[in-house]
């Protein structure tokens, strides 16, 4: 039997183990009501009988917790990370794929956790901002939390947290590397939020300049980097395609 272990059973690590468990799998973790991440003697034996290791787990303080305390654990053959497409930084709207250089964003302990996993040969997925059931732009209307804001030629990417999981399902059997999860159409934060507003048959929020929309330091951070995530790589290697290609599939899917 094929066994994963998980670091982080959280919302996308959550889908991809749910998946994998209806394939066959035994899948177990850190995280979500399963093992304790510091539950050292436990996670070392799960380790030691998985054939599969994947983290979802983010730097924390500057370092990557799993590597630095179970990094000596880690010599199997299949390793996954799931990264973020922030490792590129601002690219002025500009698309950028896996031949890009990283680590001159704001998220620099993401850039050099993604560098490491890499350098012990796991694929690496890096994902945009990430959607799907009870978190979308749907949920942010309905609880009057949505915003537009007024910054001219912002695009981002996106993917559906169920398109995170088929990706890492197809990379099973794929060599190491890394990996763009994105959908096909990057397109500004605005243009979800209308969608989504006109999905409900509510009225759009107003459109408030960055200073006026009052949004926490994450939040205006998000803001702060503005790009286009290529796909192709994944098609190609994978044979990865998005069951939600662009947010009007993804939105609709969630109504």
């Amino acid at each position: 039997m094929k066994r994963l272990f998980i670091f982080g059973l959280g919302y996308s690590a959550g889908v991809i183990a749910q998946k994998l468990r209806a394939q066959g799998w035994m899948v177990e973790g850190t995280g979500g009501g399963n093992l304790r991440f510091d539950d050292e003697a436990r996670v070392r034996e799960g380790l030691a009988a998985a054939s599969h290791v994947l983290s979802s787990v983010p730097p924390a303080e500057g370092i990557d917790p799993v590597l630095t305390r179970y990094g000596d654990a880690l010599g199997h053959g299949w390793l996954g990370y799931l990264s973020s497409t922030g490792v590129y930084g601002d690219t002025g709207g500009a698309w950028v794929d896996e031949t890009a250089p990283i680590g001159g964003g704001r998220r620099s302990a993401r850039a050099e956790a993604d560098a490491e996993w890499l350098e012990r040969g796991a694929r690496v997925f890096r994902l945009p901002g990430i959607y799907g059931p009870a978190r979308s732009a749907l949920d942010r209307v309905r609880a009057g939390k949505a915003h537009r804001v007024d910054l001219p030629g912002q695009v981002f990417s996106r993917v559906h947290v169920e398109d995170i999981a088929s990706g890492v399902i197809a990379a099973l059997e794929a060599p190491a590397g890394a990996y763009n999860l994105g959908d096909d159409l990057p397109c500004s934060q605005n243009t979800v939020i209308e969608e989504a507003s006109r999905l409900l048959g509510l009225a759009p929020p107003p459109l408030l300049s960055l200073d006026e929309a009052g949004l926490s330091p994450a939040a205006r951070g998000f803001y702060a980097e503005n790009r286009r995530v290529a796909n192709g790589k994944a098609k190609r290697e994978l044979g990865w395609r998005p069951l939600y290609p662009t947010y009007r599939e993804g939105l609709r899917s969630l109504v």
